[in-house]
This record gives C-alpha cells, sequence and structure tokens, in this order.
C-alpha cells in the first residue's frame, strides 16, 4: 500500500469532548490515522491490533492502542520489540513516527523477519487529547515508571512490559530544547551499537545534537550513557540479560515531518542493526 502523506503539527482549536475511546488531536487527524491502520489490520496476515486497557477520566474513557506486527519466518523464538511513543502529550510527532513506521513494514513485511514488534503510538491519550506534555491528572508519565504509580496509563504500559519481556525497548520522544537529534543509552551493552547507526540515519533529514552536554546530562557524539531521569519508561530492572533499551529525541523545533522521517529512519536502522545477533544467536 502506498505511503501516506506526513501530516504537519495541527494548530490549536477549542476542545471538544471526547466520544470515543481512542485517543485523537484536537483535529482528529491522528485518529483517523490510527483508525485507517486499525482497518488495514483486519485484513493483514501480519499487522494486528488491540486495547492494552482502558480507563475513565471525568465523562470520557480512553485507551492506549496497540499495533502488533508479526514479522515472516519462524515463531519458535520470537525476538519481542516494544515501541512507545507519545508518553508526553506534547510531543505527538513521536505517534505519527509510529504510525509511519508500521506502514512500512506493511510495505515490506521482510523487513521485519524474526521480529515481532509492539508499538504503542499513544501512551498518554489525555495529554495527546489536550495537547499537554502531563495527563489530564497533571502528572507526567514519564517519571511514574516502576515506583508505584497510580496511574491507569502507567499501570497498563509496567504490565506489558513485565509479561512481554521485550528484548529491546525504544521510547521516541521530541525535545523542544535542543536543536539535534540524539539518544540515551541504556540496558544491554549492545544499545549504544545499536544507537550510532540510527542517529546517523536519522542525519539525512535533520542535525545531530552537538556539545558536551545535552538535555542537562553528560553527552558525547549525540549519546548519553548512564544517565537519565528517574522513572522513565522501561524494562523490569531485574531482567537478565538486560534488554537493549534506547530513548530517541527528535528536535521538536524543527519541522514536523522531517522528526517524522529521521524517527522512523532511525527505527528501521534499529531493525537492520538488531538482525546479524539474531542470524547468530548471541547471547544479548
Amino acid at each position: 500500500m502506498p505511503r501516506s502523506t506526513y501530516i504537519p503539527r495541527p494548530n490549536a482549536t477549542p476542545k471538544t469532548p471526547a466520544r470515543s475511546c481512542t485517543p485523537h488531536r484536537q483535529d482528529g487527524v491522528l485518529a483517523r490515522q490510527i483508525e485507517e491502520l486499525r482497518a488495514e489490520a483486519e485484513n493483514s496476515d501480519y499487522l494486528f491490533y488491540s486495547e492494552i486497557g482502558k480507563f475513565r477520566h471525568g465523562g470520557e474513557v480512553f485507551s492506549i492502542p496497540r499495533f502488533f506486527f508479526l514479522g515472516p519466518g519462524p515463531i519458535d523464538e520470537p525476538v519481542r520489540i516494544g515501541i512507545f511513543a507519545a508518553i508526553h502529550g506534547d510531543e505527538p510527532e513521536t505517534a505519527y513516527a509510529a504510525l509511519e513506521f508500521l506502514r512500512g513494514l506493511l510495505e515490506e513485511p521482510e523487513r521485519a523477519r524474526g521480529y515481532q514488534i509492539y508499538v504503542y503510538p499513544v501512551c498518554n491519550p489525555t495529554g495527546v487529547e489536550d495537547g499537554t506534555r502531563h495527563s489530564r491528572s497533571g502528572v507526567d508519565l514519564n517519571r511514574e515508571f516502576w515506583k508505584g504509580s497510580k496511574e491507569p496509563e502507567v499501570y497498563y504500559l509496567e504490565r506489558e512490559l513485565g509479561v512481554l519481556l521485550f528484548q529491546g525497548v525504544v521510547a521516541l520522544h521530541a525535545d523542544n530544547t535542543t536543536p539535534g537529534v540524539y539518544a540515551y543509552v541504556r540496558g544491554a551493552t549492545l544499545t549504544e551499537a545499536l544507537a550510532r547507526p540510527a542517529i546517523q540515519a536519522a542525519e539525512a533529514f535533520l542535525p545531530r545534537a552537538v556539545g558536551s552536554v545535552i538535555d542537562g546530562f553528560p553527552a558525547r557524539d549525540a549519546l548519553i550513557q548512564g544517565h537519565c531521569f528517574d522513572g522513565v519508561l522501561s524494562n523490569p530492572a531485574e531482567l537478565h540479560p538486560a534488554p537493549f533499551e534506547l530513548i530517541f529525541e527528535t528536535p521538536q523545533e524543527k519541522p514536523f515531518d522531517l522528526q517524522v522521517k529521521a524517527a522512523v529512519a532511525a527505527l528501521d536502522r534499529v531493525l537492520l542493526e538488531y538482525r546479524p545477533f539474531l542470524a547468530y544467536g548471541q547471547d544479548l
């Protein structure tokens, strides 16, 4: 199927009450894109759709959507990758990137051979609805993980992380304080080997961040290693061997469509670079 046209950041419009469980930007564009991909999933051998949980806020009911892409090949030893977007509601470009990444896999399923890829395009549905970083409860959800949080979004996402035991997790973000792409490197030692080419791929569309300090942390070559904010979305700490964890950031001041393209290029490159480890069956 043909690639969709990239959608620029919508202009703010007065908020109207939600009438669907599906999260959406105020103009409904993101909701329509999710619904279109959900319709594709109904007739696909590779793509499947579900919702990991619903919760009520005031008079509205929200859900967290999940797409599952089952790559070609044997499934007796699946390699599960989790991709999470829009944990901050004012970063909708990450959600569009996650959906565009899936469309690319539908066009070329072989690129996902050997993978089971779980994509959560909207992790903070009330924040996306309102265009705010925090959820409607006033909480930064990306500081709540593995702390016994009572936030329903965190509960449902932690359940996914704890049950599916991903071999790798990529969290997409957009940073309004840094003029280039960069990444946090966490988890398995191979993460850096994935992050460097991911940044290189993204540079086809946007510059990399420069400087010895990025987002308040020591950095080198647009990578932040060994430092991160407490409570960010991550795998359970007790997993062994440690999965790779990559937080990929685009510069939010740059054009919306270029951020989407850069994030998609980074995700595509992660799959490509991880493939040799699958082929040789190394203990990661």
